[in-house]
């Protein structure tokens, strides 16, 4: 996907066994869809911050985390696990997988954490990175994805995700 684009609708299975459907999202809220997984080291240092930023901006964006990772390479990636470490962790958002791989390689998502923002009209504004610092949050310069949410709903940016790959089968 690139900035401008309009949302690839999509319908994937949801860590509670119901089928989460891009369409029924409230055309209120701006939609945050990040390529996530449970083993990637980036994505632990960025759990507390995802969370933490989907329960400041719960009444104007919807977080929606995707695990698309071979979980079969990957068992620490399956379903399963999904379930445990959403669980464990108490997620607030969204916890979807893509068994086919077919809506990451839609929007292109490369790496783990990969984030795409939309707007309320489901324009891509913002894709990329979560901020300048994925190790040590006392030095972030740069919060790319809190500034996007904030925004007026237009283009912004395009960064380049730091994370580990996508684990394509």
């Amino acid at each position: 996907m690139e900035l401008g684009e309009k949302l690839v609708n999509f319908r994937l299975k949801s860590t509670d066994d119901t089928y989460f459907d891009s369409n029924d999202i409230s055309p209120d809220k701006k939609l945050i869809i990040f390529f996530t997984c449970n083993h990637c080291p980036y994505v632990h240092a960025y759990e507390k911050r995802i969370i933490n930023l989907q329960k400041k901006y719960s009444e104007t964006c919807i977080f929606v985390g995707i695990n698309s990772n071979d979980g079969i390479q990957y068992p620490e990636d399956s379903f399963e696990k999904m379930k445990t470490r959403y669980k464990k962790m108490n997620y607030n958002f969204f916890y979807l997988r893509d068994e086919d791989q077919v809506v990451t390689k839609t929007f292109g998502a490369t790496h783990t954490p990969h984030f795409f923002v939309f707007n309320k009209k489901r324009v891509l504004i913002y894709r990329g990175k979560l901020d300048d610092n994925w190790n040590d949050e006392t030095k972030v310069k740069i919060k790319y994805l809190e500034n996007s949410i904030i925004s007026n709903d237009s283009i912004l940016n395009d960064t380049f995700p730091v994370g580990c790959t996508i684990k394509w089968r």
